[in-house]
């Protein structure tokens, strides 16, 4: 209700209208709705959610919380429901599992676009710096580091057709690198599961290093982050044709998500249990 009637006054006022701007802007970011267990009312709300929250970012670009919240909200979307939901098209029809991933791909790179934005208006010349080296990251902008990352390694998986997005692998490594260096615990160990996802995925990579990082996400996140069990089982043991290995991390995925029932461990559930459904297909 509050949101509701804040937007009405942001329509109808002038002179204060910043100042309710960043008041709704306040609201929006801490508003992601992690608590909500049921994955498909969360999905409903969330187009309408972002929208919002990307309209009122583009008037406050100098909202870290709220470019956080957009940029780890388009991120979520586009695979918890978009890149999913490609997922379990393929089998059926592929030309629409593409389309949809086309699509994850541009959603990942919006949020991209929105994390850069937002680091290169806290930091100007971030993206020079970021390419050049000599690029850091403060502990109020690890989060958007995080999701900044996350997002352009999800719109590089899904864009192999293109070398001069695959080309952008190591920036954003470099990228999820600094926001580690400055806070390796970010997210209750989803930071470290990145870099292990990252470190398996990179060209050399170590399948040892990528281990060492998923073991510490799993320690940080106490054992109940399903998502960490999901990316080791997805990052480590299917390229490795583990099939025991790779059920045994789905199982505890579905553990971890019925001990903690938030939103992400909700989806995490989701995709866990699909990989096991039709584990007969990957081995």
């Amino acid at each position: 209700m509050f949101l509701l009637a804040a937007l009405a006054l942001l329509l109808a006022a002038c002179s204060p209208r910043m100042l309710l701007v960043r008041t709704v802007a306040d609201e929006l970011a801490g508003s992601g709705g992690a608590d909500e267990e049921d994955l498909g009312l969360a999905r409903d709300a969330a187009a309408f959610h972002l929208k919002l929250s990307e309209q009122v970012l583009r008037q406050t670009p100098a909202h870290l919380a709220l470019a956080e919240a957009v940029t780890g909200g388009f991120t979520q979307y586009a695979y918890a429901f978009i890149a999913f939901d490609a997922d379990k098209q393929e089998s059926k029809d592929a030309r629409a599992a593409q389309r949809q991933r086309e699509r994850a791909a541009r959603m990942y790179a919006r949020a991209h676009r929105h994390a850069m934005a937002a680091l290169e208006a806290a930091q100007p010349g971030f993206a020079k710096a970021l390419a050049g080296g000599t690029a850091s990251v403060p502990a109020d902008q690890v989060g958007l580091a995080y999701w900044g990352a996350a997002a352009w390694a999800g719109a590089i998986s899904l864009s192999k057709d293109r070398p001069d997005t695959v080309a952008d692998l190591p920036l954003a490594v470099s990228l999820a690198q600094l926001a580690y260096a400055r806070d390796p615990g970010h997210g209750q160990g989803a930071l470290a599961a990145l870099m292990g996802t990252l470190e398996a995925a990179r060209p050399g990579g170590s399948a040892a290093q990528a281990a060492t990082y998923f073991d510490q996400a799993t320690g940080l996140g106490g054992g109940r982050n399903a998502g960490v069990f999901v990316a080791r089982a997805e990052a480590l043991a299917l390229p490795a044709g583990d099939r025991p290995g790779f059920e045994a991390l789905l199982r505890r995925a579905l553990v971890a998500a019925d001990a903690q029932r938030d939103l992400s461990n909700q989806a995490m559930r989701e995709r866990a249990q699909w990989l096991l459904d039709t584990i007969d297909d990957r081995f």
